[in-house]
């Protein structure tokens, strides 16, 4: 009854010098920035908060987004031209991936086309609906070939809200979580936050990004307040995350 009264912190007061690895700011390859002016808006609005050092993972998805290595540097090297062009020198730009883990997800870690953040982390996804049957194997196959896999935002996964001992199983199978910032300001709805709260509060969260596709998704980013005690909870990942991967 007393949280009328109780001090809220904005988030992006806690992101400076952050380093976001996930995020769909390169231009023209998936559902993020459709034009390299898009992109510059969008890291011209993450320097505002203090953010300059970037991991692009544009979706690769069959069928949907059959990015390669080739376009996704491609598109990199645009972009960074383009942070000439308006001498944005401070802004470090890396490429990777977000993999969908689905039929030609397991081809193409064995033909060395799939694209991991630095340290050999490779960060992976799944239908919102429902697991893949080969979620397991390609969990497998993935270690196998040496990498860390990543599962992007597992709080945004419904099927999984019910029980979290399945999020547990997958900690205990070496997956790492890293969540999206959008998800602790009720931007994707109540149950995707209460999930995210829990798994933080928990300390099952390994890394945090934005996940930012568009501005709209950003500014709402900048708007996010936590209570203290989640703040206290969150700095710590904050922390890993640019250790890991600046």
């Amino acid at each position: 009854m007393f949280h009328f009264f109780s001090k809220k912190y904005f988030l992006v007061d806690y992101l400076t010098n952050f380093v976001d690895i996930h995020n769909h700011i390169l231009p023209g390859i998936d559902d993020g920035a459709k034009t390299p002016l898009e992109s510059i808006e969008l890291i011209r609005a993450f320097m505002e908060i203090g953010v300059t050092d970037f991991i692009a993972t544009p979706h690769i998805m069959h069928n949907y987004y059959p990015n390669t290595p080739q376009s996704i540097n491609a598109a990199l090297f645009i972009l960074r031209d383009e942070l000439l062009k308006n001498e944005l020198k401070n802004v470090s730009i890396k490429a990777a991936a977000e993999h969908m883990i689905d039929d030609n997800f397991e081809a193409l870690l064995e033909k060395g086309e799939v694209m991991p953040m630095r340290n050999g982390y490779l960060l992976v996804e799944m239908s919102y609906l429902q697991p893949p049957i080969n979620f397991k194997e390609a969990i497998i196959k993935t270690a196998s070939k040496r990498f860390f896999p990543v599962l992007a935002h597992p709080e945004r996964y419904g099927f999984l809200h019910h029980s979290l001992k399945k999020y547990r199983k997958f900690k205990e199978q070496g997956i790492h979580f890293q969540m999206n910032l959008l998800s602790l300001g009720e931007y994707y709805g109540d149950d995707i936050t209460k999930i995210a709260y829990k798994l933080l509060e928990e300390g099952q969260i390994d890394f945090v990004a934005s996940d930012v596709h568009n501005i709209q998704q950003l500014e709402a980013l900048k708007e996010i307040t936590l209570p203290k005690k989640l703040v206290e909870q969150l700095i710590p990942v904050i922390q890993r995350t640019i250790e890991v991967f600046y």
